[in-house]
């Protein structure tokens, strides 16, 4: 990355971009004077080399202004010296996910978009952990194995459409199971699973609350996220589809949380207050190395302009 020291010198290439112009800004013209020679258009070397100067000065000119300001090479070295945490990102795709009761600024936006959308911006927030996808709906497949390669997750989490994993049911249980079998043979200091569904689990082999006594045993966390606008009639609050009470079980059985989302901010938040419960232990080592290079710029521009003087005043000298 190259920045400057003492950028407010730059501000000295006005004038030398205005060199061209000097003799009409400040009035004064060089001598003519009247000659046949003039009126023959010969091709001349002096004559076509006569610019040169003037192009030498402008480069000189501005590549001594461009060392004035000093530029530096600056050069980053990062690397992890401790391991992060390791996550997985379970996220319902079943066909409910289609509801658009959710809105990006006025636009109705479907619970899927919105929630691939809130986990992107949390993987940016952990970028020292290793982050693995899980999708379900009636069955729950690894859609990408825990990685620090964050840009291949989120490019795989794009891909994840309404469906993929069967439309027509929510398997929690599996999911849970699916997400405990990537983080169960790993070692880092905590290990945790994010699942995010709008609904209820009435698919899979497993039920929720088995898996999530399986993951405790194994010192996994799991972390209930449940979506959707909440229905109002006249009575009060509708049944929206998402299990609450069976989903906070899960998070106590584990020693996390459950959270609802009930719009887009709301989604927003909850990731932003897990990622502040689980801070990743990582210890990360960075070097900064700054290059001056003030010299690469100063000494060719010295060069040019010591070459427009001896042309000037030998070769393609003007007379009065």
């Amino acid at each position: 990355m190259i920045s400057f020291e003492s950028p407010t010198f730059l501000l000295l290439l006005l004038p030398v971009l205005l060199l061209p112009l000097q003799a009409r800004l400040t009035g004064r013209n060089q001598l003519v004077v009247a000659s046949t020679g003039a009126m023959k258009r010969k091709f001349s070397l002096r004559v076509w080399l006569a610019p040169l100067p003037r192009l030498l000065q402008m480069l000189g000119l501005g590549l001594a202004v461009t060392a004035l300001a000093r530029p530096v090479v600056t050069r980053k070295d990062v690397w992890v010296e401790s391991q992060g945490l390791d996550i997985v990102l379970a996220i319902d795709a079943s066909g409910s996910m289609r509801a658009e009761d959710f809105s990006q600024g006025l636009t109705p936006i479907n619970r899927l978009q919105v929630a691939k959308g809130v986990m992107e911006e949390f993987v940016k927030m952990r970028p020292n952990d290793r982050i693995g996808l899980v999708v379900f709906g009636e069955e729950a497949f690894t859609q990408v194995p825990l990685t620090l390669d964050h840009d291949s997750l989120q490019e795989m989490m794009d891909r994840v459409e309404i469906g993929v994993a069967g439309a027509q049911g929510t398997a929690i249980g599996t999911a849970i199971a699916v997400s405990a079998k990537r983080l169960k043979d790993l070692d880092a200091k905590s290990k945790i699973v994010i699942l995010l569904t709008d609904g209820r689990s009435n698919a899979g082999r497993v039920s929720p609350m088995e898996s999530a006594q399986a993951a405790a045993a194994l010192g996994i966390k799991v972390y209930t996220v449940g979506v959707g606008a909440q229905q109002r009639s006249l009575f009060g609050l509708m049944d929206d589809g998402v299990d609450e009470q069976g989903l906070m079980q899960i998070s106590e059985a584990t020693n996390a949380k459950f959270f609802r989302a009930t719009d887009t901010q709301s989604l927003r938040k909850i990731y932003e207050t897990i990622n502040e419960l689980e801070p990743s232990p990582a210890k990360v080592i960075q070097l900064v190395d700054h290059d001056e290079r003030f010299r690469t710029f100063l000494v060719p521009g010295l060069l040019f302009l010591l070459g427009q003087i001896g042309l000037s005043t030998t070769l393609l000298r003007r007379g009065p």
